[in-house]
């Protein structure tokens, strides 16, 4: 199973458009080690022809036109897409705003919770996602699905789970202590070839959204291939510290990183053969490659996904 990381930013991207603090004029001027990151997305194929996009990012042009293995062939029809299949992890603005990008009639498979696609079809704007061409289909909260494009099926197969998160910004009660969260605003992945199903060792656990670390959640991922993580903020109160905004990373319904409760330290005893961190806030030191909280995250066995990042599994 071939892997592409398509954005590996957090809503907003690195740099954020009108962020001035210290990470995003370091990319601005070009310093060594800063990469530009687009907001947050991967894809995955069985075969390199056929692929599966995780998350629709309001990025996705610019993320397709920076990737070759998801623009049409040579020898494809005039109009015509690799892109068989785009599934949601949740319906934050930053998962779901690339949507609008794909409305060019052209056929594929979009899949997601019943929460995700009740969101969707309540704003009429995401009806230019002609049903005659894109079939909605429902994922359960558990399960195992075999994901098929148009023509048929792909070769790889999800498992989803439901893990702690928030329900999407723009759908926030609040007057509510939970500000409205309801089951199947968040979930997790495990993508993995049809053919490989049971094998933990070819399977990518996709999690770019997780508001706490649960025994049942470290079971499964135990021996995984590959787990993308929640990165969004390396301290709970990052964005106060850094003088860019009051939220914490709970607030926004992300894991910190750092500290005796983050992911660091809740994932440590965990084996899987490669672990990388996805959706990095433009505060999150980890952006900087020289930064101590880099070499933490380097010395535990973790990566720093960017955009352009190639896994196979």
């Amino acid at each position: 199973m071939k892997i592409r990381v398509l954005g590996a930013a957090a809503g907003g991207g690195f740099p954020q458009w009108n962020c001035n603090a210290p990470l995003s004029r370091a990319v601005r001027e070009n310093r060594p080690g800063f990469l530009a990151r687009t907001q947050s997305s991967i894809a995955a194929s069985a075969d390199g022809r056929n692929w599966a996009v995780f998350n629709a990012s309001p990025d996705i042009r610019q993320q397709i036109a920076a990737t070759s293995d998801l623009q049409p062939a040579a020898d494809a029809p005039l109009r015509s897409t690799p892109i068989r299949a785009v599934i949601l992890t949740n319906a934050d603005v930053d998962h779901i705003a690339g949507l609008l990008s794909l409305r060019e009639r052209e056929p594929f498979t979009l899949y997601a919770t019943r929460r995700v696609l009740e969101t969707l079809a309540s704003n009429s704007i995401f009806q230019v996602l002609n049903p005659d061409h894109v079939e909605r289909r429902e994922l359960a909260l558990e399960g195992e699905t075999e994901l098929h494009g148009p023509d048929g099926p792909l070769g790889l197969s999800i498992e989803t789970f439901s893990v702690p998160g928030k329900v999407a910004l723009f759908l926030e009660d609040p007057e509510k202590s939970d500000f409205g969260t309801s089951s199947g605003d968040t979930i997790g992945l495990a993508v993995r070839r049809t053919a490989n199903i049971g094998a933990a060792d070819k399977t990518l656990f996709y999690v770019p959204g997780c508001a706490a670390i649960e025994a049942p959640f470290k079971q499964r991922i135990s021996g995984g291939g590959c787990l993308m993580f929640d990165g969004t903020v390396f301290e709970n109160d990052e964005m106060a510290n850094t003088g860019v905004g009051s939220k914490t990373g709970a607030r926004m319904g992300h894991l910190a990183i750092g500290g005796p409760e983050g992911s660091l330290a809740g994932l440590a005893d965990v084996y899987l053969k490669r672990r990388v961190f996805i959706h990095i806030n433009n505060t999150n030191p980890i952006l900087d490659p020289r930064s101590a909280e880099t070499s933490a995250v380097l010395a535990a066995g973790w990566e720093v996904a960017f955009d352009g990042m190639e896994l196979e599994l």
